[in-house]
């Protein structure tokens, strides 16, 4: 049984709206509608707050490039990813919300077969076993080829469950639409010099009133006059889009690369890590690495139709950043997500949003404070 603390995710996002002063324009700006910024957009306007975001609406957004993957247990380590048992959970109600409200499908909880690449590490997971560190998200450990079609796994492997894909894209492309329509998303990049702010909110190049900021830039933040000093480390990713007929698609295969099925034959692999200098887009390297790695999961032929990279806003320790400034009342950050956006979002955009209305302190170990002493004095 899969433990969570949450009842319902509509629960937490429709709570009473608390009274605030009155401004012009809007409550809340947001400053890009990633997943981190749309999902944080959402929850602000479900409890009735006024809301505008300016995104430039990049196609090549580590967002929209992401397959989307919620893996409850990840890594060479085998270990359980950060407060799964909390935010998983989560994110499946909020994202089923969101299938009812736009009539679409976005979430797809399949299971997950982490294949064993080794006799080595079959042993050492099965040792860890015995301690039962994954906190039910392990169904099955197998030692035997499950023989699923296409796919080559003498050592077994494990089946994971309680995660599965989120089709990001198709997501914000919705969200995003309903915000040209009613006016509130801004198709525009957003010019951090023509903030003010003062002690009752910020005003945007002098027409444009707010009581708070929030910045959602993904990896871009490492440019910001505002929090460039957080410890964002970005690094690239390439993915690709393959048909391979035959290939088992009731499942995410998941060694070395993730393989997350598409429907129709095809199928998105994933992903490279690529630290800076970055390439101007798609390589033919990070295509190289990932056919290699997908040659490994499968004996079947396959055809690259697509490849995509984006940028990932990493974070050293590998855990957000999330709260206010610490010496301008008027902004706060959400972000540093890493590969983990589409798990992490919604639970934090909540979390957020109880911070900003005044009744919920953001955790400790999400909270950018975490990181106050690598501020330069002097900088804003």
């Amino acid at each position: 049984m899969l433990r969570s603390s949450v009842s319902s995710a509509s629960f937490l996002i429709k709570r009473s709206v608390i009274t605030l002063p009155a401004m012009t324009d809007c409550d809340f700006l947001v400053v890009g509608h990633g997943i981190a910024g749309a999902t944080l957009a959402y929850v602000l306007r479900q409890r009735g707050h006024r809301v505008r975001v300016y995104d430039p609406g990049q196609a090549n957004s580590a967002s929209n490039v992401a397959a989307g993957l919620m893996n409850p247990v990840a890594g060479k380590r085998f270990a359980l990813s950060w407060r799964a048992a909390e935010l998983l959970p989560f994110a499946g109600a909020f994202y089923r919300e969101l299938e009812q409200r736009y009539g679409q499908v976005f979430f797809h909880e399949v299971p997950i077969f982490k294949l064993f690449n080794s006799v080595e590490e079959q042993n050492a997971v099965l040792a860890r076993s015995a301690d039962q560190p994954w906190d039910g998200f392990v169904a099955e450990l197998t030692t035997a080829d499950p023989h699923l079609p296409g796919v080559h796994a003498p050592f077994g492997g494990a089946w994971l469950r309680g995660g599965g894909h989120v089709a990001v894209r198709e997501l914000l492309a919705a969200l995003a639409a309903e915000g040209a329509r009613d006016g509130w998303l801004v198709p525009e990049a957003f010019d951090w010099s023509q903030l003010t702010c003062d002690a009752a909110g910020a005003t945007y190049a002098g027409r444009v009133r707010a009581r708070h900021v929030v910045c959602c830039e993904g990896a871009a933040a490492v440019r910001n006059p505002y929090f460039g000093w957080l410890p964002l480390t970005p690094n690239q990713g390439d993915v690709l889009d393959v048909e391979c007929a035959g290939l088992s698609s009731a499942q995410v295969l998941n060694r070395g690369a993730y393989v997350v099925p598409l429907g129709e034959s095809r199928f998105r692999v994933g992903a490279t890590y690529r630290w800076p200098p970055f390439a101007d887009g798609p390589t033919a390297v990070g295509r190289e690495e990932l056919a290699a790695r997908l040659s490994v999961i499968t004996d079947l032929p396959f055809a690259v139709v697509g490849q995509r990279a984006g940028v990932r806003p990493a974070v050293r320790d590998r855990r957000p950043l999330l709260g206010p400034h610490p010496t301008v009342p008027a902004l706060s950050f959400c972000g540093g997500y890493g590969s983990k956006g589409v798990m992490l979002a919604p639970r934090l955009a909540v979390l957020l949003a109880d911070c900003l209305e005044g009744h919920a302190k953001i955790w400790p170990d999400a909270s950018l404070q975490r990181y106050n002493a690598l501020r330069p004095v002097g900088v804003i």
